[in-house]
């Protein structure tokens, strides 16, 4: 008999499913912070918790640190961290209200004069971080770091003065892009997707798309992985696929690939699934620590990912 006040126990996955490996794989590897994320996304888990862990690594100036992020290691806040931290507010539906309100005060501390937010401020300076995350004294506004961060925001109809220039300046940053790379790419359809003015974000979307293809910055046929470029910096197998682009059904990158191609990136995902029960990072692994953290955020993507498209089998 359950005691009092247990949550009721969620239904028990059939063995060696892929939901089973990913659960084994979460209990053995992840963090707090994803084990609390896993069961709420599938094992009939509360909010609260989630929300705890996530607490853990806030800082008093409104932002997040403490490798909320893997990549980024030691305690400073970081606009990355920040982002982070928004992703797992908007997964668990608290993405609004103070917690938000003092989100939004921080990034209006640490945006450049064109009210945007860099990737990585120079206070990340004496901590470990990848070399693909290059810290500098000046650093630049970057869709990476500002497209998602607004997409969240405007998904969650959250309305605070930051956004407004920084909105401006994803519309910007986005059309004057001729020449790209897959993550930039991703940041844009993270803003494009939720952005008010939905007119606009279409046939922005309808242009990245001609981008992505003519540029083939989509690996289309996994199977011939040799034929396709990797982009400047990326690590040498690091190939973005349409689901990386399209994470859902409903989003507009969707429209970029044909079923054949979806179903093809689909099939690659879900045979990525590793025999510990989680899923590879592809990008550059550079200390152990930033490698094992990362995966368990990935495995929750894959999962995800496969969910929406129907593709998930528990």
């Amino acid at each position: 008999m359950a005691e009092s006040g247990a949550s009721p126990l969620p239904p028990t996955p059939p063995a060696h499913s892929p939901l089973f490996r990913a659960e084994r794989f979460m209990w053995l590897t992840a963090r707090v912070l994803e084990q609390r994320l896993f069961a709420y996304h599938f094992l009939n888990g509360g909010p609260d918790p989630v929300e705890t862990a996530l607490d853990a690594y806030r800082n008093e100036d409104g932002g997040y640190g403490h490798a909320l992020e893997p990549d980024l290691r030691g305690p400073v806040s970081q606009p990355l961290h920040a982002g982070h931290a928004l992703r797992v507010l908007d997964a668990i539906g608290r993405c609004g209200g103070q917690r938000v309100e003092r989100v939004c005060r921080y990034l209006t501390a640490v945006s450049t004069a064109d009210g945007a937010l860099p990737a990585v401020l120079p206070g990340q300076r004496g901590y470990p971080a990848a070399p693909f995350l290059p810290v500098v004294d000046d650093p630049p506004s970057e869709l990476l770091a500002t497209g998602p961060v607004v997409g969240l925001l405007h998904r969650n109809e959250v309305w605070h003065a930051w956004l407004f220039r920084a909105t401006d300046f994803c519309w910007q940053a986005i059309e004057d892009l001729e020449k790209s790379h897959p993550y930039e790419i991703e940041a844009a359809v993270a803003f494009l997707d939720t952005v008010p003015d939905r007119s606009r974000a279409e046939a922005t979307a309808d242009r990245l798309g001609r981008l992505v293809r003519e540029q083939r910055l989509a690996a289309l046929d996994p199977e011939r992985l040799d034929t396709y470029p990797v982009a400047p910096g990326y690590a040498p197998h690091e190939h973005h696929f349409p689901h990386d682009f399209a994470r859902s059904p409903d989003s507009l990158a969707r429209a970029w690939f044909t079923d054949e191609e979806m179903s093809r990136s689909l099939d690659f995902l879900t045979a990525e699934q590793e025999a510990d029960g989680g899923w590879p990072i592809r990008w550059r692994q550079w200390a152990p620590a930033a490698a094992l953290e990362a995966r368990p955020v990935v495995t929750i993507e894959a999962l995800q990912t496969l969910g929406t498209y129907g593709r998930f089998v528990g």
